[in-house]
């Protein structure tokens, strides 16, 4: 393979592995430029069957996703089934770019053990424009969602229903930004929450039921309602007795509390689920931490009343303290996979969502390059335009040099075999084996030939004076060796011509990239001193763009070097060429025209080139 064409193909290689995506596949929209694949793997959970539609949280942080890469409000994240086309139903429960943190809801249809369900996080757009519409998110016997964020009301403001059932709540309570997710509400004993009466919220007598909630007791042994829903004798009670878990429902034919179950830790979070009407029964079951542990006999009695959270229990006792995240209420029965899903998702240690590797969409916009690219000042461009125009000479000189060394040797080896043919008549080339008409024109870029044809010259110039062609004294040979020697070191310059380029590449390279460096670390470190403060964020992207200087010097010296290396050997076989063809041609000429020869029968060849 020819240098040219090795340069070329270098440099298309590497360009390739610069632009090249990080992955092969397709990609949902070009206008973001990072995803990640998530899978939903519902046996890892514990789940055995079929669950159905559900939302599942999707917790961010460092570890797995670069939160610099993504809007500070999170407002470009984007969910995208499997098969990279169809955007799933989302929304943000909190968004922190200070601590890294983010809390999301997504929407997955069709979760079942045994078929895991991948999705793809986008993110990485600057002029996305915020999306993600809670109420799309939940199905529609959801009657109620508070997530207790503080981003759904701060200063003191009441929690906002997710569902679109627009259940708020009438007033506040503490909250804990760092609960379980995102946000907490933390009673004390003294106060609850309450919603006012509504048709979503009414329970028809005997229907279905799915009441959700995790609850972190601060005391152990306290006996305290935690969720309570009264209306004349009818009433269904959520609470702890003593630190037990349990469900209670009353009407006219009196109270059914389910039996004692083992008391709940505190200081740590657990999942706390009743449901009303699961497999066609109209009992009550309690769930603690995904599993069925206790059952009250009944079904529900109708309820078109005020619910409350944290309320005190009506004989008097004190009422809850500790903390209360992600109350849910829904009009449907729940299927135990459905609820232990739920626990193993939401808990402090998710068990069912498996993140990828993030992929970029790569390119000179976007990923590290982008960001280099993008932080680059003026002095260091002035120094990268430079050192494009020392590469782009030093390719020009690669190229042409490379095709002139090869043209040169072929024609070199072909005027050899020529030459070697002749015998008794210097003076014509094809005296004993002619040539066709191309292997003439590629004679002409042999230094050789060159050489030869000014030998040639001389020797019929002597020829014309004497009016015949005969012998040749020492003086004429020693003439016409002197030049030749002359067209040698002509043709010497020819092949060293532009060489110095290369040479300026390899050595001057480097400093210029250095000094932008320099100059780019030096401005970098001038703004920090003006900004008075030292942020890591901000000083990375301008030392890694001063280094880029230095890359681009040593891109521009390293091909420089590699080239000047090849093309010097090359020079040097054939300048070697030369200097065997000028002893090789006097002494053939001496023999050939010896001092007192009158009898060669030499062609005139007056006007031979």
């Amino acid at each position: 393979m020819s240098l040219p064409s090795i340069l070329r193909t270098a440099t298309f290689t590497g360009l390739l592995c610069l632009l090249m995506p990080l992955s092969a596949s397709a990609w949902w929209n070009k206008e973001w430029s990072f995803r990640k694949p998530i899978t939903a793997d519902a046996a890892a959970a514990g789940v055995t069957g079929e669950v159905g539609d559900t939302v599942v949280l999707v917790r961010l942080h460092e570890g797995v996703m670069k939160f610099s890469d993504a809007n500070p409000d999170g407002g470009d994240l984007r969910f995208i089934a499997e098969d990279d086309a169809t955007p799933l139903k989302f929304h943000v429960e909190k968004f922190d770019p200070v601590f890294n943190m983010g809390f999301v809801w997504v929407h997955l249809p069709a979760v079942k053990a045994g078929a895991p369900v991948k999705f793809w996080l986008y993110y990485g757009n600057a002029k996305a424009a915020k999306e993600g519409d809670a109420s799309l998110s939940y199905d529609d016997s959801q009657s109620l969602v508070w997530h207790f964020s503080p981003a759904e009301g701060q200063a003191g403001q009441p929690p906002v229903d997710a569902s679109r059932s627009r259940n708020n709540a009438l007033n506040a309570a503490a909250t804990n930004d760092s609960g379980l997710i995102g946000g907490s509400a933390k009673f004390d004993g003294a106060q609850a929450i309450s919603a006012a009466p509504s048709t979503t919220l009414n329970v028809a007598a005997g229907a279905p039921l799915t009441w959700s909630a995790w609850i972190n007791p601060e005391t152990a042994d306290q006996t305290a309602v935690l969720f309570a829903q009264r209306e004349g004798d009818n009433a269904l009670l959520i609470g702890l007795d003593r630190g037990t878990p349990y469900v209670e429902i009353s009407d006219a034919a009196g109270s059914r509390r389910s039996a004692p179950v083992a008391a709940i830790a505190t200081a740590s979070w657990h999942h706390l689920a009743v449901v009303f009407g699961g497999n066609g029964s109209t009992d009550g079951a309690l769930y603690v931490d995904g599993q069925s542990v206790a059952t009250v006999t009944g079904p529900l009695p109708a309820l078109n009343s005020a619910i409350s959270l944290g309320a005190a229990a009506a004989d008097g006792n004190s009422g809850y303290t500790g903390e209360i995240d992600e109350l849910q209420i829904a009009h449907s029965a729940r299927s135990p996979g459905w609820l232990l899903l739920a626990a193993n998702n939401q808990g402090v240690e998710d068990k069912l969502l498996q993140f990828g590797a993030d992929e970029g969409l790569s390119g000179f916009s976007t990923g590290y390059v982008g960001i280099i690219m993008q932080s680059v000042t003026v002095d260091a461009w002035v120094i990268i335009a430079i050192l494009a125009l020392i590469a782009l000479a030093s390719y020009a000189v690669m190229y042409t040099k490379g095709g002139y060394c090869g043209r040169t040797n072929r024609a070199n080896d072909l005027f050899t075999r020529q030459f070697q043919t002749l015998r008794s008549d210097l003076t014509n080339l094809e005296s004993v084996q002619p040539l066709n008409e191309d292997e003439r024109d590629q004679l002409e870029d042999s230094s050789l030939y060159r050489m030869y044809k000014s030998g040639i010259r001389e020797i019929l110039h002597r020829f014309e004076i004497a009016g015949r062609p005969g012998a040749l004294s020492a003086e004429s040979i020693e003439s016409i060796r002197a030049s030749v020697d002359a067209t040698s070191v002509r043709e010497n310059q020819r092949l060293s011509k532009g060489m110095v380029v290369l040479t300026i590449a390899i050595s001057g390279g480097p400093f210029i990239g250095l000094l932008g460096t320099v100059v780019g670390v030096m401005i970098t470190f001038a703004s920090i001193a003006a900004a008075g403060e030292v942020n890591v964020n901000a000083i990375a992207p301008g030392i890694s763009a001063a280094l880029l200087a230095t890359v681009a010097g040593m891109a521009v010296a390293i091909p420089a070097l590699f080239a000047y290396n090849f093309l010097l050997g090359r020079i040097k076989d054939i300048q070697a060429n030369m200097a065997v063809f000028v002893d090789e041609f006097v002494t053939r000429m001496a023999e050939m025209y010896p001092a007192g020869n009158d009898g060669h029968n030499i062609r005139a060849a007056v006007g031979h080139r």
